[in-house]
């Protein structure tokens, strides 16, 4: 809920990835080193989206609840009453998934 305290600006996203996995299949415990980076997330809040030169409002391509595919590398790691969520441009996530 302490994303409800701040909405992002213009085509800006935020999102919070999901949880490493941190034990194999098999039961194996992964140490840090070993987890892979985790480039799926949830979208939990959006803004308004960019303004185009005429002045319009271009909409965000995406939705709060939506779950998106992330470049590795990017974004801005916020921290919000002790949860990290990150902030994305628009047109830097690569993909949402479909249900």
């Amino acid at each position: 809920m302490a994303f409800r305290k701040f909405l992002p600006l213009f085509d800006r996203v935020l999102v919070e990835r999901f949880t490493a996995e941190t034990v194999t299949k098999g039961g194996i415990m992964l140490p840090e080193k070993a987890q892979n980076k985790v480039l799926q997330a949830t979208v939990v809040a959006v803004g308004p989206g960019a303004v185009n030169q005429k002045g319009n409002v271009l909409p965000v391509s995406v939705t709060v609840g939506e779950k998106v595919l992330l470049p590795e590398y990017g974004g801005t790691k916020i921290s919000l009453d002790d949860k990290d969520y990150f902030l994305f441009r628009d047109g830097d996530i690569l993909g949402k998934y479909l249900d």
